[in-house]
């Protein structure tokens, strides 16, 4: 595994004040609404007031992948979840254009100026991760500081495919993800049996009932990086950046992060878990909101 080059902390359960909440299920606590993009309808909740954080998801997932770490961090701002476009309650429009990265950052865009913001903080995982990263890239202005789970920068990802045999080789699911009919082989109790709290796991099962699972491989069939992988031309991120890591992710090598700090003008902090996989929300919860809050703390974000 190669060497991460910057300094990388060791991330350990932070003991300090206060404690996430546990009061409760998220899911009955959280007010929802739709913003309007381009025609297509973006579900999201919301809970707290303050600044606004957005967050994104990844596959297979929807709004609720962020249950643990809403209650905290709405205790100082006003969390919105998205459900990406595709998934549960937001609109599934047909074509694989229609989930290209353009559209799907305009849909970030629309629920900041839905919730009457000019700005937000962006936290993505996975595919999530991908749209915070362009997010930031390429509307800066919107961007008050990013933190990531797991998904390099896109350039990263791009010079680890270019370059890497293994990462090439952690692909290889994607490459699956973009042949055609690849959506059949999807159903939505084998897709929720990533989650282990069987409570969560009921409401994991419906709202992918409610999604469309061609519409969550057209992210890979119009994103994912093909070959021969070559770079391209980002702004670079001007916002702080937050990484966090898991170690055992079977998808992302953490090699991807290196050089991030190149193609940020903010400051980066990388951060490792060594006991968690590519879900790190399901891994490590508590460690995952102790972190960004802690993080948004010092930065008086």
């Amino acid at each position: 595994m190669a060497r991460l080059r910057h300094a990388l902390c060791l991330a350990i359960v932070l003991a300090f004040d206060p404690a996430p909440s546990t009061a409760g299920d998220i899911f009955d606590l959280v007010e929802h609404g739709y913003a309007d993009s381009g025609g297509v309808q973006i579900h999201y909740v919301t809970r707290g007031r303050g600044p606004l954080i957005v967050m994104l998801h990844g596959f297979p997932d929807f709004w609720y992948g962020w249950r643990q770490q809403i209650p905290l961090l709405a205790r100082r701002h006003q969390v919105a979840a998205l459900d990406l476009r595709g998934y549960n309650l937001s609109d599934h429009p047909e074509g694989v254009d229609q989930y290209g990265i353009g559209y799907l950052i305009n849909d970030v865009a629309a629920v900041i100026h839905d919730l009457g913001h000019e700005r937000a903080i962006i936290i993505g995982h996975d595919w999530g991760g991908g749209i915070a990263w362009a997010f930031a890239s390429l509307y800066p202005q919107m961007t008050e500081a990013l933190i990531v789970l797991q998904t390099p920068h896109p350039r990263g990802l791009l010079r680890e495919l270019r370059t890497n045999p293994e990462q090439q080789a952690r692909s290889a699911y994607a490459r699956r993800f973009q042949e055609g009919g690849a959506h059949l082989t999807l159903n939505a109790e084998g897709l929720a049996s990533l989650v282990r709290d069987p409570v969560a796991r009921v409401r994991y099962v419906e709202a992918f009932q409610r999604s469309d699972f061609e519409a969550m491989l057209n992210y890979y069939k119009a994103n994912y990086p093909r070959a021969p992988y070559n770079d391209i031309p980002l702004p670079n991120v001007q916002a702080p950046v937050l990484i966090i890591h898991g170690m055992g992710d079977p998808f992302l090598l953490p090699a991807g992060h290196n050089s991030t700090w190149d193609w940020v003008d903010g400051s980066v902090s990388v951060e490792t878990v060594p006991t968690a996989g590519h879900f790190i929300m399901e891994d490590q919860p508590d460690l995952v909101t102790r972190t960004i809050y802690r993080w948004l703390r010092e930065r008086r974000l």
